[in-house]
Parts: C-alpha cells; structure tokens; sequence
C-alpha cells in the first residue's frame, strides 16, 4: 500500500509541480480539473448517503466559480447569486415531481459548489499573489509535511483516539506530531525561500504559519470524513491508487489555500 502511494504521489508530482511553477492557464486548468472530480465524487458520496445533488450545478457550478474567482473577480458575487438561486430553482421542481427530501438535496447542492468553489478558489488566488509561487511552496508544502508526520507517528506511537466517530485511526499523538512538524517545516520552508530570493519572511513567521495551518486543516479532513461515514464509504472514489479520490487528497488543501491566503495578505504582505 505504502509502495503504491508513494508511486501514485510522484505522478502527481510530475503533473503538478511543472504547473505550479508555471503559473497561469497551466495551474488554472489543474486545480479546476481536480476540484471539478473531487465535486464529482462529493456527488456520489451524498447519493451513497441517500441524498440527490445536482451533479450539474454542483460540478458546473464548482468549475464556473473558479473562473469567475480567478479571471473575472468583480463578477463572482453575481456568479454566485445566479447559482444559488438555479439551485433553488432545481430543486423545487424536484420536490414538484415528488422528491419529498429536495430541501435537504438544496442544502447539498449548495454545500458543494460552496465548498469545493468558493473555497478551493483561494488556492488560486494564492497562486496569483505577488510571488504567488513563493508563496504555495510555503503554505501547501507545510500542510503536506503536517499531514505525512501526523500519518507516520499516529501509526508507529498513537494510542489516544482523536476523534472515535469521524476517523477512529486518528491519534492524539499523531495529531501534535504533525503540529510540531508542520511547525518546523514552515519554519524550514520559509528559510529556503529567503535563501532562494524568493520571499523575505523570516523563519518564526514561516513557523507560526506551519503552526497554524498543522492545527487547523486537520479539521478539513475530518469534515470529509464526516461525509464518507454518513455514505457509509471508505473512500471518495478510487481515482488515485492508494490515495482514494481527488476529494480525499483536497480536503486539507482547502482549508490550506484559504487559511494560507488570509494569513499572507492580513499578516505577511
């Protein structure tokens, strides 16, 4: 299992950092395809779960905000007016047609293109921040780092659940490895990217950011975790060998790119 994650993890390396480093239409298209199956599976997660969400609004919807997000800003709130109410609008003739559950499918829908939309469109927006670049290698890689140390302790010394319902192999101790881990690699992060020329944030800020972010994305993961087990699944899909879906390999990075974002334009820029 370790073997095929780690194989299927540097496919994505390959695929994703030319993009990364690029920038523009490249990244653009990458975060919008991932974030466009990841809403996919959340559809199929919510009808595992009995639930009807329409696949449309929600993938369509999730693709249309990021580009109204990315290229067209002073039209997002408009772009998203339109989908709420489309939503309602869905979903109305739904219950007309006899689907007595289409309020809560409403609040699906919207859950979605939401989440996986609005959301995941700050990971766009932080890329295109002056030093947009710098600044992912500082932020994604500290959420990454937080996340392997927090797998590999939790497995090797955890013995205190985290949280018994949403993901019972979650630890305590690996939860505050990852913390201390993702502390030192913003830390780390921040000192290869003053060496580079590249940002000029001092190690401590890079630590308090990797500090911040090892605490809280945790949580985006147990909110997917949330859902799987109300579908009663393990995984998103089975789109990446060993990793389970796009959606289980974005719900930290969510939480990261939005996190990360406020943090760099209210604390660091």
């Amino acid at each position: 299992m370790l073997k095929t994650r780690v194989l299927a993890a540097i496919v994505l390396a390959v695929v994703g950092v030319p993009a990364v480093i690029l920038g523009g239409i490249p990244y653009f298209l990458l975060i919008t395809v991932f974030l466009s199956l990841a809403a996919w599976e959340y559809v199929q997660l919510f009808q595992a779960a009995g639930f009807r969400a329409s696949p449309w609004l929600v993938v369509g919807g999730t693709a249309a905000l990021l580009v109204l997000r990315g290229y067209f800003p002073e039209y997002a709130g408009v772009g998203l007016a339109i989908l709420v109410l489309a939503a309602m609008g869905w979903h109305l003739v739904a219950y007309e047609d006899g689907r007595d559950q289409a309020a809560t499918d409403f609040a699906v829908t919207l859950g979605g293109f939401l989440y996986l939309g609005w959301i995941g469109a700050y990971l766009v927006e932080l890329r295109a921040l002056p030093n947009g670049m710098w600044w992912f290698w500082l932020i994604l890689p500290s959420v990454w780092v937080a996340d392997s140390a927090a797998y590999f302790i939790g497995k090797r010394f955890g013995k205190h659940p985290l949280s018994r319902r949403l993901s019972p192999k979650k630890t305590w101790e690996g939860y505050w490895g990852g913390v201390i881990f993702g502390t030192l690699g913003g830390a780390g992060l921040a000192l290869l990217g003053q060496q580079a020329g590249g940002l000029g944030v001092p190690w401590w800020k890079g630590a308090a950011v990797g500090l911040m972010l090892a605490i809280l994305t945790t949580l985006g993961d147990l909110g997917e975790s949330m859902i799987k087990r109300q579908a009663g699944v393990k995984d998103s899909s089975n789109l990446i060998p060993g990793h389970g879906g796009f959606f289980d390999r974005f719900d930290t990075w969510l939480w990261g790119g939005a996190i990360g974002y406020f943090l760099i334009t209210w604390f660091l820029l």
